[in-house]
């Protein structure tokens, strides 16, 4: 019986350039897609707004227990 293993790339080696060049792009489509959901309306409220939110309503209670 006879094993056939494929053979594996050797690695290249990468400039800085290019490497600072590939995150820079994946940061721009990272960006570009997030854009586009947001205006085919799949945004989403970030949880830190969320709990503001929740924060300033139980502060507006609290206070209108104290000052009332």
């Amino acid at each position: 019986m006879s094993e056939h293993h494929e053979r594996q790339a050797e690695p290249v080696e990468r400039t800085g350039d290019e490497v600072r060049s590939n995150w820079v792009q994946r940061r721009r489509d990272k960006i570009y897609n997030e854009i586009s959901a947001n205006r085919r309306g799949e945004y989403t409220v970030p949880t830190w707004v969320l709990a503001a939110l929740l924060g300033m309503f139980v502060a507006g209670w609290i206070a209108l227990i104290v000052f009332k």
